[in-house]
């Protein structure tokens, strides 16, 4: 059949693939790194409180209120601050804003693979940066002319951190160009780099509601740095999208920084389950990354990564696995309750005792 002449100026792009969504209500989710426990109970309240009569109005055009918590948490001044509808939005925003050049944006070749979707969707010409043996980012790669670097820390899907001290070399060593350090798993033992913008002005740093603060589903994340960078994201975004954070996410988000007691509590939790989970894996004969993330990155040089993938789905819990040459004999496994780690550390003893290493 002959191609229809209107497809032909189609983009053609490579999407981001999300982790899979279960097909019942009883699996066990472990694939999407969600936190395995509520908000802070404050949302709850919030959201039993909204009138539905409100909702007639559009919402604040610059999430004025939730930048104003989130300055005074940080100890920041507003116009330091951006939010958007996920880190991911701000992410692409950023990448718009501030990757122009025709010099390569560099990031690791093992890492968050929306960023390769994003240069190829906008133009932008990119380098991956191989990761060492043990999958670190090595600091003096970064050193060399670029068009920005952009760097996730905790890294996905590996967990590893890097030191603040390395992250601020990287930023000094590039200073004609933006750094982005994308901290989506900054809640789970990392050191997070907000600090750093105070005197770095080319330094953005991002985070995200969904993980620590458990709102995945609200959607919200931000940006801190100096006030150009916000003000340049500021303008891209209501020259590209217009739509602000909606009145309940916003909301939301101020009553999840109000309690931050809960926000530790729940995010010790988690950072306990891991370590639990870790060593008892580890006493199964698995080797992983020095996780500072709220999931686990494990191999087994006895087990084949895609036939336990499979059995797991077998048995009703979903992990990641990322068929790639550098990843495909791991597993990415979100750290979920301790009786969703028990169900899990149970079906892989069975796998491997069953020595069903080879395909399914």
């Amino acid at each position: 059949m002959t191609q229809k002449k209107w497809k032909e100026n189609f983009i053609r792009v490579k999407p981001y693939e999300a982790g899979e969504q279960p097909k019942s209500g009883d699996a066990i989710k472990l694939n999407a790194n969600e936190n395995p426990y509520p908000p802070a109970p404050g949302v709850e309240a919030l959201l039993r409180s909204v009138k539905a009569e409100g909702l007639r109005r559009y919402p604040q055009a610059d999430g004025a209120d939730l930048c104003r918590a989130l300055a005074a948490e940080h100890g920041l001044d507003p116009t330091s601050v951006f939010v958007a509808n996920g880190s991911d939005e701000v992410l692409a925003l950023a990448f718009r804003a501030f990757f122009n050049s025709k010099k390569p944006v560099l990031f690791p070749d093992v890492t968050y693979s929306f960023y390769p979707v994003w240069c190829e969707l906008f133009g932008i010409a990119c380098r991956r940066v191989a990761l060492d043996g043990e999958f670190r980012v090595r600091a003096e790669d970064y050193a060399g002319e670029n068009g920005g670097v952009v760097l996730a820390n905790p890294n996905a899907p590996t967990g590893i951190a890097l030191p603040l001290s390395e992250i601020e070399g990287i930023v000094s060593a590039n200073r004609e160009s933006v750094v982005i350090v994308d901290e989506a798993y900054i809640d789970f033992g990392a050191r997070s780099a907000v600090g750093l913008t105070a005197r770095h002005e080319n330094l953005l740093v991002t985070q995200s509601f969904s993980k620590g603060r458990a709102l995945a589903g609200l959607r919200l994340g931000m940006a801190f740095g100096h006030a150009d960078l916000i003000a340049v994201l500021g303008a891209v975004k209501n020259a590209f999208n217009s739509y602000p954070v909606d009145s309940l996410a916003a909301a939301a988000g101020v009553a999840s920084i109000a309690d931050g007691a809960y926000f530790a509590e729940s995010a010790a939790r988690v950072i306990a389950t891991r370590e639990r989970a870790a060593a008892a894996l580890r006493g199964m004969g698995f080797s992983m990354t020095d996780s500072a993330a709220n999931f686990l990155f494990v191999t087994h040089a006895d087990a084949d990564a895609a036939a336990l993938f499979a059995y797991l789905k077998e048995r009703g819990i979903l992990v990641r696995h990322f068929a790639f040459p550098r990843t495909e004999r791991h597993l990415r496994i979100t750290v979920g309750t301790d009786a969703e780690m028990d169900r899990l550390l149970e079906a892989v003893s069975d796998f491997l005792r069953k020595g069903r290493s080879d395909a399914v």
